[in-house]
């Protein structure tokens, strides 16, 4: 399998790119911030490569998650998938966001404003297998950070995290529709019971594995995990 990266300039997201092999087709995860956008930095590598994307994958509705996804299926006529919990941050990012904040301020001085959603948008479901690209990709739910956050297995090889499932962390809980108890529910049925296989791809910062996260990552122990509140 080729998996590669583009890191965004702005909060350093990883837009993921996957594929059987080269010269083929592919799919992108989190095409995330960059002035005017990360567009032009994804085709170089995706030509370097050789590869026809066909699909995006959207971890959750976060603006450095998908600030670029319209112009680029705008460039790459494809779909897009993303939860039905999420969808609407697509053409309203602020709706998990803290107003004032740091997003809103990018939002400020790069002049956006208006967003709107793709043209071809997929909602995804809990538990379903689809195939994209001749990868066998399952959507898991993982409300947590986000109401509709969503991790993803590829090929029983690599997970997919976003904001869920970081190298020594998880994702802030404290953004609107964000939740503290969904995050430790997610994390103990949802992230815990994967295979210790998995290869990790987080939506910032290096790679690791599940059983690397079961041993050392403080949020995955019992400690943290039975704690109770919001």
């Amino acid at each position: 399998m080729l998996v590669d990266r583009v890191v965004a300039p702005y909060f350093e997201t990883n837009c993921w790119v996957l594929a059987t092999q080269p010269a083929s087709e592919c799919i992108i995860v989190d095409p995330g911030m960059a002035r005017p956008n990360l567009v032009r930095t994804i085709v170089d590598m995706v030509n370097e490569h050789k590869l026809k994307p066909v699909a995006v994958l959207i971890t959750h509705g976060h603006l450095d998650h998908f600030f670029s996804v319209l112009p680029l299926t705008i460039e790459i006529p494809m779909r897009t998938y993303i939860t039905g919990a999420d969808r609407f941050l697509l053409s309203n990012p602020m709706g998990a966001l803290d107003s004032g904040g740091v997003s809103e301020q990018f939002l400020s001085a790069f002049g956006s404003k208006n967003f709107k959603e793709p043209s071809d948008v997929i909602e995804l479901d809990d538990f379903s297998t689809f195939q994209i690209a001749g990868l066998s990709i399952t959507s898991i739910f993982a409300p947590g950070h986000t109401k509709g956050s969503v991790i993803f297995t590829i090929d029983n090889q690599q997970l997919i995290s976003g904001d869920v499932l970081f190298a020594g962390g998880i994702g802030r809980t404290d953004l609107p529709t964000g939740s503290a108890a969904d995050m430790r529910k997610t994390l103990r049925e949802r992230v815990l019971t994967l295979p210790d296989g998995l290869n990790v791809l987080p939506g910032h910062g290096g790679q690791t594995t599940i059983a690397i996260e079961r041993m050392r990552n403080p949020y995955l122990q019992d400690d943290f995990l039975d704690q109770k509140g919001r």
